[in-house]
């Protein structure tokens, strides 16, 4: 099987977690100074910020230049999810979250829950109807923008609040956004699984 561009870069975007994810970690580190702490948050930012990006890169190749392959339609929304889980999850906790600038735990259950029911409902489609549905939507791709957004604005947070003493009032509409949009989108997916599997019963 011939590997494109475009998945290797969603591969790319897989394996560059595993560094986010520690310096991540290490933004709280009680062994490091403040500026120490800062530096580990600003790779972090840096690592985020590429791979949300080469999530375009990689989906203009696909779609501009005939490299769509099953196996990058499968990883590129698993790159995006695994991401977007990591992140929240971290900037949610004891040990990665920024001072000052906790993500509501609501929130990352509303956003985490959206990927759980559809992973719940890409199993139910394959077990009715024995093939895999991987149709992605306008909403999931909105949800996943804002998410990253979010992200973003929360790790440049201490540095922004210097120059904008709302940016609290930023990130809270940012946070309930990203919620809103993940509920939107579960509710999308779960009416073009239904739909799906009505025509698969329709034709069977």
């Amino acid at each position: 099987m011939k590997i494109t561009w475009a998945t290797r870069i969603t591969i790319l975007r897989i394996l560059l977690l595993f560094p986010f994810v520690s310096f991540m970690l290490k933004i709280n580190a009680q062994e490091l100074d403040e500026i120490e702490r800062n530096i580990m948050r600003y790779i972090a930012v840096i690592l985020f910020v590429v791979m949300a990006l080469s999530d375009g890169i990689d989906g203009y190749l696909a779609r501009h230049k005939n490299q769509i392959t099953r196996l990058g339609t499968f990883l590129d929304p698993l790159a995006d999810k695994l991401l977007i889980t990591c992140a929240c999850l971290l900037l949610a906790s004891q040990k990665a979250h920024v001072k000052d600038f906790w993500l509501p735990p609501t929130v990352v259950v509303f956003i985490i829950g959206k990927d759980l029911l559809i992973l719940t409902g890409f199993i139910i489609v394959y077990f009715l109807t024995s093939h895999f549905l991987v149709a992605p939507a306008f909403a999931g791709k909105l949800a996943t923008a804002i998410q990253s957004v979010m992200v973003t604005a929360i790790l440049i947070a201490p540095e922004i609040t210097v120059l904008l003493t709302g940016w609290i009032w930023v990130l809270r509409f940012l946070w309930w956004s990203a919620a809103g949009t993940a509920i939107f989108a579960t509710l999308v997916y779960i009416y073009k699984g239904s739909r799906y599997i009505e025509q698969y019963e329709q034709k069977n």
